[in-house]
């Protein structure tokens, strides 16, 4: 293994001097000030350029791989001196301090001044010396991990100070091996093509789509691949280190780095501490790697960074392609994905676009055919209706719901039908085809070994697990005790402590958190989601009474222009006030999820972010879709009939829909619904929140008062990366869309352009979202994954529930299968003709109950008595008067028969779409297969060339013979054959 390049004189005396602990310390002060003076000016112009942006050392050579970030206490004036000798604290001192701590003996003690300063000093500083002695210990273990570290303490950031943490070379080859990186190898094979027709058809093709290509490296087509193999410093050979700077990437180091501050422990305490203890407790404010540069301004040298920005991020390349590979090699496979995916997502949008817009066209085209709608708007048409409310509101002619009845035409037609049909289908293919490009990016950056059972397993513990952990030992220790101990006064307080702190993490290793503690938080958990749902259906049926009391108040008005309008501005301000309630409580909603998951204390983050998406998407839904599934499956169903009509709080007659049926509600309810969340919340939010949070850390950070200095003097890197906002994980993005994958396809029977707005949304989504991580975030530490985890089961879940939802809607809420059933048994010539009059039956108004009939009984001009009203009853001289009719049982029957039929032919039919398309396409199974058999030979051809060397090396016997060329042979043919297993994935 290739050793380390020596580090210069004075970096070493700054960092890890261990040859001068036994000097005197004016003396180690001299050595580290002349060694700052002749390093800084042996630096170039250009590498002191470097070090002024914050990327390198002082040295100008090694790469800061990570950043901590701590609060600094302003000195006061009577400990000014004491303060700076800290600052300018050295490895002896730093390990003199953590030798007596170990022994359980206490620091030297400090200079005394005024007994009242002194109190007031401990008092105030207790906290921040405590925090101050674990960062010098968690650092310490730091650089015995390997790790280099620097510090700046003299920013133009008050009250921050930074850790700049580099991995030198030979810990990053420890840690890809242990973490089982794969990296390219010498070894580079031509990745075949297409021949014949398909060659021509993909040059045709690439050669059409060229302009939306973004102008990366990336995205160009390769002929050649390099093989890829495990890192292992027993087979560096294998690799291309020409280049060692660049053969771990940015991105690759920031893991690796993050991976040793996990590992490492903070042991002072009663617990053991790892890096999300430390900043869960405040000893440290912020960890995060760094970005690779700026993205605009004068001389920006070019960087990933940049060229995302230009080609990924901004607004005028709406129309290209997303460059997936830079995204991945910049943020990782995990954010990778989740671009990946929404491109791929928003691709298929436009076929589905394209045919809602035909579908709503060819409802616009129709209706001045449509004969039901025609009949009710013919102006020879004398239909008097019953009043739609007691006493306020009159009696009303059928013809005035013409407007409606037109409307509702463009959305309840026989298109939908086979849109439903075509967009269950749609679901299916979106899914088989994020499959297929799902295992072509595993294969292209390199995944198809890994396995995320080995990185569950490498979670480590979050803070709040371990300190509920410590809490729970801590408990045991005390209930073990003797009261003698107890009441004992112990002579040595240091000497106790570390007892105690050493058989805490005895006892912490051993305990775990059980079903029995978390069974406090499971019911917790339990009531409070149950209460949030029914606080959302509170709220809808608070909506509900709204609209009843306002239209009944509407009716009453002395306006006639108010009056015909009543149903139009009641279902606008209602669909308004749902959404306004659904943006609140989705915060609400979020918050109290993610409240709920921290009471649960789930042991690693995996497991926290899956409770935490479980209990968010559930709440959400819920919130999001309660209002829609009630105006599509509930109301107008238990309204009861003229003269006997359902009440709520004997009061409120429970609201019916319009004559055209509740399809044209359900489609305002749900356009104005996605509109807004996606206008409001998922754009406006995210571009407004993120910059009024970074504003609040700019004034908090007090910087105002230094706008001077900061023109004449450029931020440092990792100065200006801490004043972006931090990344909080893919749990909003996903949802957003996931929430939008339903309204698309749950209700898109009801609302044909729910794909056209979804579509545009998305073009804008993806910039915003790119922008975002570009220039608003600190860069996240790139994390690997094969796929996009639970949110594909999601997914699934949705695509499921909207066939049977869009069964019910088409039965139920339209008038699809009540036109079929008149048309196919009760038309005398098998037209439409008379479809409105059968729909409808008929009621005496001298059998209204005292005190409900019009106020107005001569509002038309005329006495009436005979009314109708749209339902399938007995007239009032039958002998069951009132009661349902067998037309109603045998639209019933069509209407469940249809639903069964309707939901087990399209889910059939999207199990041949998921038979009929393969998983992993037939080239990237070829290719995956070559990838193995090249990894034999190359692995073969190593093994023969030890067996040469060694028979070269071994002396022969007389016969020419090898005396040990059996042994050697023997020992390496086990090798050969474990390498090949261990490569064949």
């Amino acid at each position: 293994m290739a050793e380390e390049t020596p580090e210069s004189s004075g970096t070493s005396l700054l960092h890890n001097s261990a040859d001068t602990s036994s000097k005197p310390r004016h003396f180690l002060k001299d050595v580290v000030f002349h060694g700052k003076f002749q390093l800084l000016n042996s630096l170039t112009p250009e590498e002191n350029t470097q070090c002024q942006h914050g990327l390198y050392f002082q040295d100008g050579e090694r790469r800061v791989d990570y950043i901590l970030t701590y609060h600094i206490k302003k000195p006061s004036s009577s400990r000014s001196n004491r303060q700076s000798s800290r600052f300018t604290d050295n490895a002896f001192t730093r390990s003199l301090r953590r030798g007596t701590a170990r022994l359980g003996r206490p620091p030297p003690p400090q200079p005394r001044g005024d007994p009242e300063v002194a109190s007031q000093d401990h008092s105030m500083d207790y906290h921040e010396d405590d925090k101050r002695y674990r960062r010098e210990e968690f650092e310490g273990n730091l650089r015995d991990m390997g790790l280099e570290l620097e510090k700046d303490e003299d920013t133009k950031t008050p009250g921050v100070g930074f850790v700049k943490i580099h991995a030198p070379w030979h810990v990053l080859c420890r840690e890809a091996e242990f973490m089982k990186l794969k990296m390219p190898t010498k070894k580079v094979y031509e990745v075949k093509q297409c021949s014949g027709v398909g060659a021509k058809i993909n040059t045709l093709v690439n050669k059409a789509t060229e302009p939306l290509h973004p102008n990366v490296e990336e995205n160009r087509g390769q002929h050649v691949k390099h093989l890829s193999y495990a890192f292992s410093r027993e087979k560096q050979h294998l690799f291309d280190l020409s280049d060692r700077d660049s053969f771990f990437d940015s991105k690759t180091r920031a893991s690796i780095v993050f991976e040793v501050l996990k590992r490492t422990k903070c042991t002072k305490a009663k617990y053991s501490m790892g890096i999300t203890s430390l900043l869960g407790s405040g000893v440290y404010t912020a960890a995060y790697p760094l970005h690779d540069g700026d993205v605009d301004g004068e001389n920006v040298e070019p960087n990933d960074r940049k060229l995302l920005y230009e080609e990924w991020a901004s607004y005028s390349v709406f129309y290209k392609y997303q460059p997936i590979g830079l995204v991945r090699k910049y943020f990782g496979e995990k954010i990778g994905l989740y671009f990946a995916w929404l491109g791929l997502y928003t691709q298929m949008l436009i076929p589905a676009s394209l045919v809602g817009v035909i579908v709503f066209l060819y409802g616009c085209a129709t209706v001045d055919n449509n004969i039901p709608s025609m009949e009710i708007c013919h102006p020879r048409n004398n239909i008097t209706m019953c009043p739609l409310c007691d006493r306020a509101c009159n009696y009303w002619k059928l013809k005035e719901a013409c407007g409606t009845a037109r409307a509702s035409h463009l959305f309840d037609n026989p298109a939908t039908v086979f849109f439903s049909i075509f967009m269950a289908l749609w679901a299916a293919m979106f899914m088989e085809h994020w499959k297929r490009r799902q295992m072509r990016l595993n294969y292209e950056w390199d995944l198809t070994g890994f396995e995320e059972e080995e990185e569950e397993l490498k979670d480590h513990p979050r803070a709040e697990y371990e300190l509920c952990v410590m809490q729970k030992s801590l408990k045991k220790e005390h209930k073990t005790q003797k009261p003698t101990e107890i009441a004992e006064e112990p002579t040595n307080k240091w000497k106790q402590t570390v007892q105690s702190a050493m058989a805490g993490l005895k006892l912490t290793e051993k305990e775990k958190l059980t079903c029995r503690d978390r069974l406090p938080a499971y019911m917790t958990n339990i009531v409070m989601m149950l209460l949030m749902i029914g606080v959302t259906f509170a709220i809808v049926f608070g909506v509900i009474l709204y609209r009843i009391s306002i239209t009944a108040a509407l009716h009453m008005s002395n306006n006639p222009t108010t009056r015909s309008n009543v149903r139009l501005m009641v279902k606008t301000t209602a669909a308004i006030i749902n959404l306004v309630v659904i943006l609140i409580l989705d915060e609400v909603y979020g918050a109290v999820a993610r409240w709920l998951t921290v009471l649960e204390v789930p042991k690693t983050d995996r497991s926290f972010e899956e409770r935490l998406i479980f209990k968010t998407f559930v709440l959400k839904f819920v919130n999001a879709f309660t209002p829609i599934i009630y105006i599509a499956f509930f109301r107008g169903r238990l309204v009861g009939r003229p003269g006997s009509y359902l009440y709520v709080f004997e009061s409120y007659r429970m609201e019916e829909c319009a004559h055209g049926g509740c399809l044209m509600e359900l489609c305002i309810q749900l356009s104005i619904t996605m509109l807004g969340k996606q206008l409001i919340q998922n754009n406006l939010f995210e571009i407004g929140i993120p910059k009024l949070k970074k504003l609040i850390r700019y004034i908090k950070s007090k910087r105002r008062s230094f706008q001077e200095e900061e023109r004449e003097k450029k931020l440092q890197r990792y100065e200006t990366d801490h004043f972006l906002e931090p990344f909080a994980g893919l749990t909003p993005e996903y949802m957003e869309m996931i929430i939008q994958f339903g309204f698309v396809t749950l209700f898109v029977a009801s609302f044909p352009l729910a794909p056209l707005f979804a579509l545009l949304n998305n073009i804008i989504e993806i910039r915003l979202d790119a922008k975002k991580f570009v220039a608003e975030l600190r860069r996240p530490v790139a994390a690997r994954a094969k796929d996009i985890g639970i949110w594909y089961n999601l997914l699934r879940g949705v695509a499921k529930v909207a066939v049977i939802i869009n069964a019910f809607v088409i039965s139920f809420t339209s008038d699809f299968i009540p036109r079929l059933v008149y048309q196919y048994m009760y038309s005398p010539d098998g037209s439409m003709h008379g479809f409105v009059n059968h729909t409808m039956s008929y009621f005496n108004v001298s059998d209204f109950q005292d005190g409900k009939e019009p106020m107005d009984p001569h509002h038309l001009g005329y006495q009436v008595e005979m009314c109708r009203y749209k339902d399938y009853r007995e007239p009032p001289w039958s002998n069951t008067p009132y009661v349902v009719s067998k037309e109603f049982w045998a639209v019933l029957a069509a209407r469940l028969a249809f639903v069964i039929v309707f939901q087990n032919v399209v889910m059939l039919m999207s199990d041949i779409v998921d038979w009929l398309i393969p998983d992993i396409p037939k080239d990237i199974s070829l290719q995956i297969h070559k990838e193995k058999i090249l990894m034999v030979e190359l692995f073969m051809k190593e093994e023969q060339g030890k067996m040469q060397f060694i028979d070269s090396m071994t002396p022969c016997d007389g016969k020419g013979r090898n005396n040990h060329a059996p042994i050697a042979r023997s020992r390496s043919i086990p090798h050969t054959h474990s390498h090949t297993h261990a490569n064949n994935f």
